[in-house]
């Protein structure tokens, strides 16, 4: 028995509409395929690489984190802040040092 080949554009089509509906088996039955076939295209793009993806087939659903993750997110946002805070303020205070030791310097800075 020959195996029937199908074009990529016909693959894409198929994911991005069991990416719709969100069933697997329900698209292979409406297109005659077996569920195992499209199940195989489906692992096989979860495994390219991000470049070699069709647009198409980027659609992503928006992440919402939880209240406790958001949390989270907000206190390590808030410690990056103030690290970043301190090292602008080290580089000013290490500038103005440099000002005083060495007036020259500054201007091979700029």
């Amino acid at each position: 028995m020959k195996r029937k080949t199908y074009p990529k554009e016909f693959k894409e089509q198929i994911i991005c509409e069991v990416g719709e509906i969100g069933n697997l088996t329900q698209v292979a039955k409406r297109h005659e395929i077996a569920p195992s076939t499209v199940h195989n295209w489906l692992q096989n793009t979860n495994h390219k690489a991000w470049e070699l993806t069709p647009s198409s087939a980027k659609k992503i659903a928006s992440y919402i984190p939880s209240p406790k993750e958001f949390k989270q997110l907000e206190n390590e946002n808030g410690k990056l802040k103030e690290i970043l805070g301190e090292k602008d303020l080290e580089i000013a205070i290490l500038r103005d040092l440099v000002k005083k030791v060495n007036p020259g310097y500054l201007k091979r800075l700029k």
